[in-house]
């Protein structure tokens, strides 16, 4: 039976077993939430030894020349040494420099991290709070325009961080853990092309800041966004979309509930072959998304797609 060593434990355990598993059941606090290799909660750093890698793609190279793993996309096949992600040692930290509510169940939090952090629109970032919870939130913000980190959490729902962020206050601390690419950019080889963002719920976070980032980059195509929360007072950006359109002719945003979204994505026509699609949101909901715009003729090629996985 290999062995896997985690400072000074040493635990014995069953060849092919997923490294995660086998961290949680020697009772290594290790954070995670996606188990699909997405988040990124659960970085290891291999000391000695190296296990099976199930999906090497989802990290960057410069991050598995360091040693860095996903425990939950490892299975441990020989003697293995690791060290897991230490948000004090390994991570940045950044001071709450505001938080509102733009609506009753979006928390809007903007961090100032205390280096700067080179970031561009769409991406997500690991956040880790005082507790050691950690959870991945995709940034609002727009790169070298606001001075703040910006990110949107949703608490409508139970949840070990979202619980916690309710209580946060000007002044708090909280840890960066590892930034991610994620599908969701900005190309400015589209500058001609017809751009259409479709967001649910908070996933409307990372497209805002890429909407914002082709605004600003005079992007010259018909822009549409479409919005879908469980209730109109959930749209939390209205004020901020009204302002881009009131700005920006070339933006069309529509607003719809859950109850409304068949019968908008039924009116959904393809003007262009060449129109791009950006979705992001629960993944019941991008699937929908993704289906209506396949059978209205765009192909998946011109898909770009974020999905928000709950915690398994």
């Amino acid at each position: 039976m290999p062995e896997l060593r985690v400072g000074t434990q040493q635990l014995q355990v069953a060849s092919q077993s997923n490294l995660l598993d086998a961290l949680l059941a020697g009772g290594v606090a290790v954070p995670y939430s996606c188990r699909a290799g997405s988040c990124h909660a659960c970085l290891v750093r291999c000391v000695a030894g190296e296990p099976l890698d199930r999906q090497p793609e989802a990290l960057a190279l410069d991050k598995r020349a360091e040693g860095w793993r996903l425990a939950c996309q490892c299975l441990v096949v020989d003697d293995l040494e690791v060290e897991p992600f230490d948000p004090q040692r390994d991570g940045i930290g950044a001071q709450v420099v505001a938080l509102d509510w733009p609506s009753s169940h979006v928390l809007r939090l903007r961090l100032k991290p205390v280096r700067a952090l080179r970031y561009r629109a769409g991406q997500h970032v690991v956040l880790w709070n005082a507790d050691g919870v950690a959870r991945p939130y995709s940034l609002a913000s727009l790169p070298g325009e606001d001075e703040w980190l910006e990110f949107h959490i949703d608490c409508r729902l139970p949840g070990a961080f979202s619980d916690a962020a309710r209580h946060l206050q000007v002044g708090d601390s909280l840890r960066l853990g590892e930034l991610r690419g994620g599908a969701l950019h900005y190309d400015p080889d589209w500058q001609a092309r017809p751009l259409w963002l479709l967001a649910a719920g908070t996933g409307l976070a990372p497209l805002y800041g890429v909407l914002r980032e082709a605004l600003r980059q005079e992007h010259g195509g018909a822009i549409r966004l479409l919005h879908v929360a469980h209730e109109p007072a959930e749209h939390y950006l209205a004020q901020e979309l009204q302002a881009l359109c009131d700005a920006h002719p070339q933006l069309q945003v529509e607003q719809v509930t859950a109850a409304q979204l068949p019968a908008a994505l039924a009116e959904l026509r393809l003007v262009s072959r060449q129109t791009l699609a950006l979705l992001c949101g629960h993944p019941s909901t991008v699937d929908s998304f993704a289906r209506r715009l396949y059978m209205a003729g765009l192909p998946r090629s011109q898909m770009l797609a974020d999905v928000f996985l709950t915690r398994v």
